[in-house]
């Protein structure tokens, strides 16, 4: 007499399954740590984030409102060096973020021009007059649009000129000179040519009086500010572009500082 051992497959099937029911256990684990490292990931560089554009937009209002810093009184008008963190915030973070800054540069003119206002404040808030002459929707546009996109055109002529130039930036050390420069140029003339071209469309007879000139000469002096104050601070942004630049956007710092903008380079 002898007893077959039946129950011997039973065992083994059984530590089949418990085994494939530790492997799919394990690879769900495995698959909530990877989805969870993901959105803590997702969420570390969200907050890096938004630190970075708030100190940009620190900068921006230590710049505004300490006298003398970033708006600097001409009399008639102001010449500014807001636009320059701008500009560099829109080539380290994306065009998206300059934009945002922009805007918040618009703010800073807006209210300067409201608290502390010149004779041609007019142009740039709607809560200053001076004599029959106040401001409107134009001011809020003159105000705001063209500081939005110093945040915005400065990024795509450095794309622009990365492009033209790849071969010969990827063998030196990957940072355009020429395309910083050139940023910090376009940053600054979108600005004061926008503006000044935009007073003459919405305030050209208001701003010819305010400045005690003729109508039929205004765009004439027009002229003389861009080329004034214009050209000067184009030169200026060009030059601070090209410094801070060369510094901030070398890959091992951006990866330190946990820079990234919104398309990559």
């Amino acid at each position: 007499m002898y007893c077959i051992p039946y129950g011997n497959d039973n065992k083994e099937a059984n530590m089949k399954n418990s085994e494939n029911h530790r492997s799919e256990t394990m690879k769900q684990t495995d698959s909530s740590r990877q989805k969870n490292g993901g959105v803590q990931s997702g969420s570390r560089f969200s907050t890096m984030s938004m630190v970075q554009v708030a100190i940009f937009g620190a900068i921006i209002c230590i710049m505004a409102f300490t006298p003398f810093l970033g708006y600097i009184p001409l009399g008639f008008t102001r010449a500014t060096i807001i636009h320059v963190p701008v500009i560099i915030a829109s080539l380290l973070m994306g065009p998206k973020k300059g934009a945002a800054l922009g805007f918040l540069f618009g703010l800073t003119s807006f209210i300067n021009n409201t608290m502390n206002p010149t004779p041609t404040s007019f142009v740039f808030t709607p809560f200053y007059s001076i004599g029959d002459v106040s401001g409107g929707l134009g001011s809020v546009i003159i105000c705001f649009v063209p500081r939005i996109l110093v945040g915005v055109v400065p990024y795509y002529v450095y794309k622009l000129v990365m492009w033209l130039t790849k071969d010969l930036v990827k063998r030196k050390s990957g940072i355009s000179s020429a395309g910083l420069v050139l940023a910090g140029v376009s940053g600054a003339l979108v600005n004061t040519l926008l503006v000044m071209n935009l007073i003459f469309v919405f305030f050209r007879e208001a701003y010819a009086a305010a400045n005690e000139v003729a109508v039929s000469a205004v765009y004439t002096f027009i002229l003389s500010v861009i080329g004034i104050n214009g050209v000067p601070e184009a030169i200026v942004a060009g030059i601070l572009t090209l410094l801070i630049g060369r510094v901030l956007l070398k890959k091992n710092v951006r990866e330190r500082l946990g820079l990234k903008n919104d398309i990559g380079y």
